[in-house]
C-alpha cells in the first residue's frame, strides 16, 4: 500500500477476428487523415492542419492553446435536448478514467489508466478494435502513484501514437498497427517518479512530464525526438541555473531573475527533493515558439520543514520550444502551505482584458485565483477569485506577484502538529487538472471546479527516496453552511468575475467543453453527461453514464454528423476512496471523508460513450 493504496485492474476484453473484419480493418485504416509518417520539420504543421479541421480531435485539449472549443454546431440549444447515446465501449479497466479520446479521420484512440491499454476504434463500426496495445509494467508502480492511477491520455504526431507509461516509459507506437516504433525511460518508479499526465507534440518534439511531488521528486519537463525517442532537452523546476535552464535574459514580473534563484530560496540541499512536478497541462504558441505549464507543490507538505520561497515549484513557465530554455516565469504560491500545485492548463486566448485587446495567458489556480497574463511577457494583468470561499489571502498585489496571506490560515504559523482549520479551499484547490474550456466566439471561459475547506495539521517527515513525502494529515468538507461540494462556472475575464454559476452535489472534476452550437459540455462525479447553454448555463440535457465521470468531454464528425464523446469510470483524487478501498477520513490524502457518500450515486467502472442527434 502507497499513499492511497494499490490494486491491480481488470483485465480488458478479447475480440475474435475474421477474414470480413479484417478487411473491414484495412478498409478503415487506408481512411485514416493525416496518419503517413513525415519528417520531423512537418510534424508540428500536419499536427495543426488536423485540429484545424473540427472533425477531428487530434490533440487532448484540440488544439495547441488549450481551448477545448470545438467549431462544430450541428447541436445547438435548440436540439441539444434530442441527445442520445449512439454507441459505447467498455475499456475493460477499472479506477479514474482521466482524459480523453483523439478522433484522426475514421479512426479513435482510446487510453486507460494502469496497465495504460490503448485501442484504435473504428468510427465506421461503431467503435469495432483495430487494435489493442497493453504495455508489461511492474505493478509494484500502483503504491507509488499518488492520486489513483490515472493516465490523461495520448498524443498524436508523425503517424505515432504517443503513451506515457505509469512507470514513466514513454512509448510510440504505429498509429496503423499499434507496434512499438520506440521506447524511453524518463524517470524511476523507485525514487517514486511516475508518469500520469498526456505527452504533447512540439514540432518535431515529444514533451512529457514527471509525476510525484509527494515523494519528493525534483520535478521537470524532457522533450524527445519525435522520430526516434533521443533527448532533446531537460528543464527542471527547482535546481542550479544550468538545471532549470535559465539564462541572462530569463525574466519574473519583467526582471530579471539573477543568478541561481532557485537554490537560494531553499535550505541547504532541499532543492533537490522539492518536488515542483509537472503532470498537468501544456500548451504552445507557435509564433512566439513558446511552450507553457506550471509546476506542482513543494515537498514536503509540512511547510515549517522547508523555509524559504521554494522557487520555483508553484510557477508558471514560459520555455522556448526548440532548447527548453526558460523566456519567463512566475510564481503564484510562494513558499505554499496547502498544497495549492500549479498545474492546471494555461489557455492562450487573444480576447479582451480590462478592456484592452491581449494576446492573454488565462490560468485558474488551484489557490482559487484565475490569473491572467500577457503571453509574451508575462505581465501580470489579473489576479481574481473564481470562487468567493477563497479566504487564505485577501487578493494579490499585481506589481509584486505576492498574495496577501491571512495569518489566520497559515498552516505554517502555529508549527508542526498545529490543526489549522476552516481553510479555503482545500487542497483540491478550487480546481484541480480539470481542464476548463474557452469559448471564442463569446470569449467567455467555462470552469469545472471544486466547492470545499480543509483543516490542515503538518507534522515532521524524514525523506527516504520511494516513499511517502508528504508530512500532513487533511481532512475536507463543505464550505460552512453549504452541502454542495462543486459548481460549474462561467467566467468573463475581461470583466475579471463569474459571469454564472451552476452548483453541483460533488465537484466537477470532467473537462469542459464549448462548441460553436452554444452548447457547453461537463461532466459530474455521479456519472451525468450535461449540455448547458452557453449564454445561461440553463440544462439542456443530461444523461447518466455508467460510472463517475472524471474524463474530458471531446467532440467530432464523422461521415457529416457531429458527435460528443466522454470516458466514465470513477477515481482520480475526488474518486480514491471507492478507486482503492479506503476508508479514514483522512485517507486518500484528506479526500475519502469528503466524497464518502458518492458510492450512493454511482460505481466503478471504464466506458466510453458517444452521443449524437438525430438528423
Amino acid at each position: 500500500m502507497g499513499v492511497f493504496g494499490g490494486g491491480r485492474p481488470n483485465p480488458g476484453r478479447i475480440f475474435m477476428k475474421s477474414s470480413k473484419r479484417l478487411l473491414a480493418m484495412s478498409v478503415a485504416v487506408s481512411a485514416f487523415v493525416g496518419l503517413t509518417a513525415v519528417d520531423g520539420a512537418r510534424a508540428n504543421e500536419d499536427l495543426a492542419k488536423l485540429s484545424k479541421n473540427p472533425a477531428n480531435w487530434s490533440m487532448q485539449a484540440g488544439d495547441f492553446a488549450n481551448q477545448r472549443y470545438s467549431a462544430l454546431k450541428q447541436i445547438t440549444v435548440a436540439n441539444a435536448g434530442k441527445l442520445h447515446p449512439v454507441w459505447s465501449f467498455s475499456t475493460g479497466v477499472l479506477r479514474g478514467h482521466e482524459g480523453g479520446p483523439l478522433v484522426i479521420g475514421d479512426v479513435m484512440y482510446v487510453h486507460t489508466p494502469f496497465p495504460n491499454k490503448v485501442f484504435a476504434l473504428d468510427l465506421n463500426d461503431n467503435g469495432r478494435v483495430i487494435w489493442s496495445y497493453e504495455p508489461k509494467q511492474d505493478p509494484e508502480v500502483i503504491p507509488v502513484m499518488c492520486c489513483d492511477t490515472v493516465n490523461r491520455g495520448v498524443a498524436y504526431g508523425d503517424g505515432k501514437i504517443i503513451l506515457a507509461q505509469a512507470d514513466t516509459k514513454v512509448v510510440a507506437l504505429d498509429a496503423k498497427t499499434g507496434k512499438e516504433v520506440w521506447k524511453v525511460t524518463n524517470g524511476d518508479p523507485k525514487k517514486g517518479e511516475t508518469s500520469t499526465s498526456a505527452p504533447f507534440i512540439v514540432k518535431d518534439k515529444v514533451i512529457v512530464g514527471i509525476s510525484g511531488g509527494e515523494f519528493g521528486v525534483q520535478g521537470r519537463l524532457t522533450a524527445y525526438s519525435l522520430k526516434d525517442g533521443k533527448l532533446v532537452w531537460k528543464a527542471f523546476s527547482t535546481g542550479p541555473d544550468d538545471q532549470i535552464l535559465f539564462d541572462d535574459k530569463t525574466t519574473a514580473l519583467g526582471k530579471p531573475v539573477g543568478k541561481d534563484s532557485s537554490i537560494k530560496t531553499w535550505q541547504g540541499d532541499q532543492w533537490k527533493t522539492g518536488g515542483g512536478a509537472t503532470w498537468g497541462w501544456y500548451s504552445y504558441d507557435p509564433k512566439l515558439n513558446l511552450v507553457y505549464y506550471g509546476s506542482g507543490n513543494p515537498s514536503t507538505w509540512n511547510p515549517v520543514q522547508r523555509p524559504g520561497e521554494n522557487k520555483w515549484s508553484m510557477t508558471i513557465f514560459a520555455r522556448d520550444a526548440d532548447t527548453g530554455v526558460a523566456k519567463w516565469v512566475y510564481q503564484m504560491t510562494p513558499h505554499d502551505e496547502w498544497d495549492y500545485d500549479g498545474i492546471n492548463e494555461m489557455i492562450l486566448a487573444d480576447t479582451k482584458v480590462n478592456g484592452k485587446e491581449t494576446k492573454a495567458l488565462v490560468h485558474f489556480d488551484r489557490n482559487g485565483f484565475a490569473y491572467v497574463l500577457d503571453r509574451v511577457t508575462g505581465e501580470l494583468l489579473q489576479a481574481n477569485k473564481f470562487d468567493p470561499i477563497v479566504n487564505w489571502a485577501t487578493g494579490v498585489d499585481l506589481k509584486t506577484g505576492l498574495p496577501d496571506r491571512v495569518k489566520k490560515y497559515s498552516t505554517e504559523a502555529g508549527g508542526e502538529d498545529h490543526n489549522t482549520k476552516g481553510i479555503c479551499p482545500a487542497a483540491l484547490g478550487v480546481k484541480d487538472q480539470q481542464p476548463a474550456s474557452f469559448d471564442p466566439q463569446n470569449h467567455m471561459f467555462y470552469v469545472p471546479t471544486n466547492h470545499i475547506c480543509m483543516d490542515y495539521e503538518p507534522f515532521k517527515v524524514s525523506y527516504t527516496a520511494g516513499q511517502p513525502f508528504v508530512g500532513s494529515t487533511v481532512n475536507m468538507y463543505p464550505p460552512p453552511g453549504e452541502n454542495h461540494l462543486g459548481n460549474f462556472i462561467a467566467y468573463d475575464v475581461n470583466k475579471g468575475k463569474i459571469a454564472w454559476s451552476d452548483p453541483e452535489l460533488f465537484s466537477v472534476w470532467s473537462g469542459a467543453l464549448s462548441t460553436a452550437g452554444g452548447v457547453v459540455y461537463y461532466g459530474t462525479l455521479e456519472g451525468y453527461l450535461k449540455a448547458v447553454d452557453a449564454k445561461t448555463g440553463k440544462l439542456l440535457y443530461k444523461y447518466k453514464t455508467p460510472s463517475g465521470i472524471i474524463g474530458n468531454v471531446n467532440a467530432y464528425e464523422h461521415k457529416g454528423k457531429q458527435y460528443i464523446a466522454v470516458l466514465s469510470g470513477l477515481g482520480g483524487w475526488a474518486g480514491i476512496g471507492m478507486a482503492a478501498g479506503l476508508s479514514g477520513d483522512a485517507e486518500g490524502l484528506g479526500a475519502v471523508g469528503a466524497y464518502r457518500s458518492l458510492a450512493n450515486y454511482t460505481q466503478l467502472g471504464g466506458v466510453l460513450t458517444v452521443f449524437g442527434i438525430d438528423n
